[in-house]
């Protein structure tokens, strides 16, 4: 039986802008259904920091008798809860950090229902229209300042990972903390957590007076990743399109640590936007880090790489195994040939404007039996198409996974099913057995059924 607050009402902290009486209104009479759900499940998400449970289902069913109304006040509303998750509070009192990112979810929430999703501010079926909204997102929760130098480092991995990769994790945050740099991860547990913890380290013994550990993520995916205590800027994205495009965008170099089927959609994204024509020539450091023991994995993420993209996917990321000084050392470098290069071609810092996303990684997925059916897995298309529908690919198995829609769909419906080009199912099959065998695809003792079946 967990522990939960039977009722606490809670103030704004810190990251909730002023409300318009418009928004007061619409929140304290929750006029809009699709708004309060969404809330209510980040919310959760947040006051759950800790919960080792990556399954949505059963986190909404644990948690199905928790409630938040919203209070009419003279600044703006506060929060009434019933039956939140006794971890958040200490002494009766809600712990400031997770305070700070309940209504930073709340500002995020309100922001995009107003002006992404019920406006015609942006024009989302185009390029721009969805780099401006991201932008605009990001922009309105402070995360893009203009006059932060310090260089920011995305780092990707699995959030179901052993005790010596999260060690590892770790101590390359540490070194990235030592060098100046700030993180950006998903803002969960394992891979996303360990970087962070490291860094705090590192840059207080260096006194780094504006430390920043900034998690990004999206409705659909928070319950099953909810953000780790050491997240001090919290932004939510709509969905996973445009929270990979916000990692992207804000990155000055991007690490990879071994994880799952999330970690490998991660790395098709990337590599389906650094192998567009346009964006060759312009420098994106993407390195791959695993301590010696963990290399092997690596091995096999480029074997599949190699052979469903070939050598010229292959020539776009660095793999460092052991040293994790050297990682950081590479990532600094990196950084500084960015900095360089934006300067030189008048380009933000703190956004990348001038790499340019391809459409088909920027419109929303929506993974169906139907959709994941009809993905085009040959070989008989430019390598950055492939790229995108293999992210695609993995973006369902993640949703079946984790994600309460797909986890409903693969009960009523049975496993997706994926098929084409036989070396690429084949290459697909032996990456997805290895992410089971080695219990990548979920938190917990190691039982997995696939939400899968792969044609090879």
């Amino acid at each position: 039986m967990t522990d939960k607050v039977p009722s606490t009402t809670v103030s704004p902290e810190a990251a909730l802008e002023l409300l318009s009486p418009t928004e007061v209104s619409q929140l304290v009479n929750q006029t809009d259904a699709e708004l309060f759900k969404i809330f209510r499940r980040c919310a959760l998400a947040v006051l759950n920091t800790g919960n080792n449970n990556d399954n949505t289902n059963e986190i909404m069913e644990q948690f199905k008798d928790f409630d938040i109304r919203f209070i009419r006040q003279a600044r703006g509303i506060k929060l009434q809860l019933s039956n939140a998750p006794s971890s958040a509070f200490v002494d009766g009192k809600m712990i400031r950090g997770i305070r700070e990112q309940l209504f930073s979810v709340l500002r995020d929430v309100v922001y995009i229902t107003n002006e992404i999703r019920n406006s015609e501010r942006f024009k989302l079926s185009t390029q721009t229209g969805i780099t401006d909204a991201v932008f605009h997102i990001l922009r309105n929760a402070n995360i893009v300042r203009k006059g932060d130098f310090n260089p920011l480092v995305v780092c990707w991995g699995g959030h179901s990972i052993s005790r010596d990769e999260y060690d590892f994790t770790k101590e390359v945050g540490y070194q990235l903390g030592l060098r100046d740099m700030n993180i950006i991860t998903g803002c969960g547990p394992g891979a996303m957590k360990g970087p962070m913890k490291g860094a705090t380290i590192g840059h207080a013994k260096q006194h780094v007076p504006n430390r920043r550990y900034i998690g990004i993520t999206e409705p659909g995916i928070i319950a099953a990743e909810s953000p780790n205590p050491i997240v001090n800027e919290l932004v939510i994205m709509p969905d996973i399109e445009k929270r990979l495009e916000a990692f992207v965008r804000l990155a000055h170099c991007v690490i990879v640590f071994p994880g799952g089927a999330g970690t490998a959609e991660e790395i098709l994204y990337i590599l389906g936007v650094l192998l567009h024509p346009s964006n060759k020539r312009i420098p994106f450091p993407l390195i791959f880090a695993a301590s010696h023991d963990n290399r092997p994995y690596f091995d096999t993420i480029n074997q599949f790489i190699g052979a469903t993209l070939g050598p010229e996917a292959q020539s776009r990321f660095t793999v460092i195994s052991g040293d994790c000084a050297e990682v950081a050392r590479a990532v600094r470098k990196g950084a500084d040939e960015v900095m360089t290069y934006r300067r030189k071609s008048k380009d933000a810092f703190y956004f990348n404007w001038k790499l340019n996303i391809p459409k088909d990684l920027q419109i929303p997925f929506d993974p169906t039996h139907e959709s994941m059916t009809k993905l085009n897995l040959s070989k008989d298309q430019p390598i950055h198409d492939l790229a995108s529908n293999l992210r695609r690919a993995f973006s369902g198995i993640v949703a079946g996974n984790v994600k309460e829609q797909g986890i409903n769909q693969i009960k009523e419906k049975g496993p997706f099913e994926l098929s084409g080009d036989p070396a690429i199912m084949s290459a697909l099959d032996r990456l997805l057995r290895t992410f089971v065998d080695q219990n990548r695809m979920k938190i917990g003792d190691g039982t997995y059924t696939p939400c899968y079946r792969v044609a090879t």
